[in-house]
C-alpha cells in the first residue's frame, strides 16, 4: 500500500472529535465519518432532490436518467477518491467531503437555494455548505450521545471551506458552528477538501453535457463548437466511424471527463513538486488552492459553462419551472413562519417554543430546506388550493 504524502491528512494525526469517542478497531476517524454521512437521512434525502430538472410525478419527459443530487455525489466521490488516490492523499477524507459537499442543499436545485436565501435574508442568510454544517452537527439526532453526527475537525473543516477561505459575513449556521470550534476559515481547506472541490467541477459539467443532451436542450452538432468537446467528438469519429449515436455521445463526453481529470492531476503534481509543502498546514496557508485546472484548460470549461448557462440553466422549460418553484417556496416558507401550526409535530413544537421570529425562521428554514422536490410539491398542494405551473397533478390526480 503506497503511504501517504506528508502533505495529506493523517488518520493519526486527526483533531479529532468535538464529542470524545473511543477509536474505532476496524476503521479510520474519516472511513468512520464516511459510514455516519452515508447512513444519514440527510444523505438518503439526496434521491429526490435535483440538480437541473425538478422532479416530480407524472412527468414522461423527465425519465429516470437525469442526476439527482445523490446520483451526483456519487460521482463526485468517484472522481475524488481518483485524483486523491494519484496524489497519494487521504482518499477516505476526500471521499468523506465529497459525500457531505450538496446535503444543505434546498429542494429544486440552485434555484431553490436562491429563493431560502432571499427569504432568509432577515434571518441571517442562507448557504448550502453552512446548512450541510448544521445538518452534520445538529439536525441529524439519530446518536444517543450527541446530536448530529461527531465528525472530527477535518470534515467539517472540509465542509465549511472546501470551495476556498470563507471571509466577511457568515450565514448563521456556519457562524454557529465556526463559535463552538474553530475551523481556521481564513485559511485554505486541505488538499483532500480541494479535490473534492474541483470533483464536484468535474463531475457536473460533465453530466450537464449528457443530461442536457438528454433533455433534446441542445444537440451534439452544437456540442462540436465547443472546446474540448469537440476534439472529444472528433477523435470519436476518427476512432469509431460510423458509431451509433448515443455510444458516440458516450464515447466522446467520456473523454471529457478523462481531460479534465487528468488535467487536475497534472497540474497538482507539477505545483506540488515546485512548491514542496511538507505537511497540511503547509497547503492551508499557501496563496490559493494546490488543487485546481491548468489556465488554459480553466478557460475552455468558462466557454463550457458559458454555453450551458445559457442553453441550459436559462432553457425556457427551465425557466418555467424556476418561476413555479420559487412561487412554491415563496408561498409556503411565510405560512410556516405566520402558522407553525401547519408544520408536523416535533417542528411544531420547537417553532412554538422560540424565543422570537428569528429563531422561528431557523427553525422552518431547517424543515423547508429538508424537503425533496416531491415532498415541497406535496406539502403545497396541502396548504394551497392549486399549485402553480407546470407542477399542477392532472386533474384526474387532484385531491
Amino acid at each position: 500500500m503506497t503511504s501517504l504524502a506528508p502533505f495529506a491528512c493523517q488518520p493519526d494525526a486527526s483533531r479529532g472529535r468535538l464529542w470524545q469517542e473511543r477509536m474505532s478497531t476496524f476503521r479510520s476517524p474519516w472511513q468512520r465519518d464516511r459510514d455516519r454521512i452515508i447512513h444519514s437521512s440527510a444523505f438518503r434525502r439526496l434521491k429526490h432532490k435535483t440538480q437541473v430538472f425538478v422532479e416530480h410525478d407524472g412527468d414522461a419527459y423527465r425519465g429516470d436518467y437525469f442526476r439527482t443530487r445523490l446520483t451526483h455525489t456519487i460521482e463526485v466521490a468517484q472522481v475524488a477518491r481518483t485524483i486523491a488516490g494519484a496524489l497519494n492523499l487521504n482518499t477516505d477524507l476526500a471521499e468523506t467531503v465529497a459525500l457531505a459537499h450538496d446535503l444543505g442543499h434546498p429542494p429544486f436545485g440552485h434555484t431553490g437555494e436562491d429563493a431560502l436565501a432571499e427569504l432568509m435574508a432577515p434571518y441571517g442568510g442562507f448557504d448550502h455548505n453552512a446548512q450541510a454544517l448544521r445538518i452534520v452537527t445538529r439536525l441529524e439526532r439519530h446518536y444517543a450521545d450527541f446530536d448530529g453526527l461527531n465528525l472530527t475537525w477535518e470534515a467539517l473543516e472540509g465542509i465549511a471551506k472546501h470551495n476556498g477561505p470563507v471571509t466577511g459575513d457568515l450565514p448563521y449556521a456556519l457562524a454557529e458552528v465556526n463559535a463552538e470550534w474553530d475551523l481556521e476559515l481564513h485559511t485554505n481547506a486541505s488538499a483532500e477538501a480541494q479535490v473534492a472541490a474541483v470533483a464536484d467541477d468535474v463531475a457536473y459539467n460533465h453530466h450537464d453535457l449528457h443530461d442536457g443532451l438528454r433533455a433534446e436542450l441542445f444537440t451534439e452538432e452544437e456540442l462540436a463548437e465547443l472546446p474540448v468537446v469537440g476534439e472529444a467528438f472528433a477523435r470519436v469519429d476518427f476512432l469509431h466511424p460510423g458509431l451509433d449515436r448515443m455510444r458516440r455521445r458516450h464515447e466522446a463526453l467520456r473523454r471529457v471527463f478523462g481531460v479534465m481529470v487528468e488535467d487536475v492531476i497534472h497540474v497538482a503534481r507539477n505545483r506540488l513538486i515546485a512548491l514542496q509543502p511538507q505537511s497540511v498546514e503547509d497547503i492551508r496557508h499557501m496563496d490559493g488552492p494546490i488543487i485546481r485546472f491548468s489556465k488554459p484548460l480553466y478557460q475552455n470549461i468558462k466557454a463550457i459553462k458559458s454555453f450551458l448557462f445559457t442553453r441550459m440553466y436559462r432553457a425556457p422549460s427551465v425557466v418555467e419551472e424556476r418561476v413555479t418553484v420559487t412561487r412554491i417556496l415563496n408561498e409556503m416558507f411565510p405560512l410556516f413562519l405566520q402558522q407553525p401550526d401547519q408544520l408536523p409535530p416535533q417542528w411544531r413544537d420547537a417553532a412554538k417554543i422560540a424565543p422570537d421570529e428569528v429563531h422561528r425562521a431557523r427553525i422552518v428554514l431547517d424543515y423547508v430546506a429538508g424537503m425533496t422536490d416531491r415532498y415541497a410539491i406535496a406539502e403545497h398542494q396541502r396548504l394551497f388550493p392549486t399549485t402553480p405551473g407546470p407542477l399542477a397533478p392532472p386533474p384526474d390526480q387532484e385531491a
